[in-house]
């Protein structure tokens, strides 16, 4: 999974499938959710994994209104076409289902 900062989000966002998760390092559910990624980056390999850090980039996390860790975003060619809150996301089974229906 690529990190992620103000300068580098948008042009990883910008073109292709790409996933981005906002976290943070005291968040305990990011920390037991990043056990998952290597296997969600191999099943849903034509998407790029990338995240941020909020409380090293709260500017971007701001800009892109985010309100709690863990949040995920889906994007293709530079649109926004899914949104995983964090309320949703603490749990590995919702990130699934939400990975499976905007990734597949």
């Amino acid at each position: 999974m690529e990190k992620l900062d103000s300068t580098s989000y948008h042009n990883f966002v910008a073109e292709g499938n790409k996933v981005v998760e906002f976290i943070a390092e005291w968040c305990i559910d990011c920390k037991r959710l990043s056990f998952s990624v290597p296997a969600w980056e191999e099943t849903y390999s034509n998407f790029q994994f990338g995240s941020v850090d909020v409380d090293l980039d709260r500017k971007l996390a701001e800009d892109q209104d985010i309100k709690g860790v863990p949040t995920f975003l889906v994007y293709k060619d530079g649109r926004e076409v899914g949104r995983l809150l964090s309320r949703e996301a603490k749990n590995e089974e919702n990130v699934q289902v939400f990975l499976h229906k905007h990734l597949d």
